[in-house]
């Protein structure tokens, strides 16, 4: 897959998962649900449902401190429109105008979004918050 598919579909995955502990949850599920109404129109009411159960996962979650389960979610539906970019990269375009839609509902400071290039003997370090390093 094309890295900027994947990244595209990253930003979603995350973005989606934000959105759906917030007021504007119907509206996320609905323009999620609309891609897959035009790719795989089969498939749209069960991703509607499942965007319904990872809702409520997500304030099960929340309501329990269990900070790691928002990124575990994200992790899965960034998997799920991978997998439907994949087949379908005609929807990219849709993607990206979703989610310039969505963009003014998103917490502010929601997620980190970090590309790096390393070459020869090079070294990267990036992190979302916190890094330290000790002596060798």
């Amino acid at each position: 897959m094309d890295p900027e598919m994947a990244v595209l579909a990253g930003t979603a995955g995350t973005t989606l998962v934000t959105l759906l502990t917030t007021e504007v949850w119907q509206r996320a599920r609905d323009c999620i649900a609309s891609l897959w109404r035009r790719a795989e129109p089969e498939r749209a009411e069960a991703i509607s449902a499942e965007l319904e159960v990872t809702r409520g996962e997500l304030l099960a979650a929340q309501a329990g401190g269990d900070l790691e389960s928002r990124d575990e979610l994200g992790t899965e539906w960034q998997g799920r429109i991978r997998r439907l970019l994949a087949a379908h990269p005609e929807e990219a375009e849709a993607l990206r105008t979703l989610l310039n839609e969505l963009a003014p509902y998103r917490p502010v400071g929601s997620s980190v979004t970090q590309h790096a290039t390393a070459s020869g003997h090079a070294r990267v370090y990036q992190a979302g918050r916190d890094q330290n390093f000790g002596h060798r």
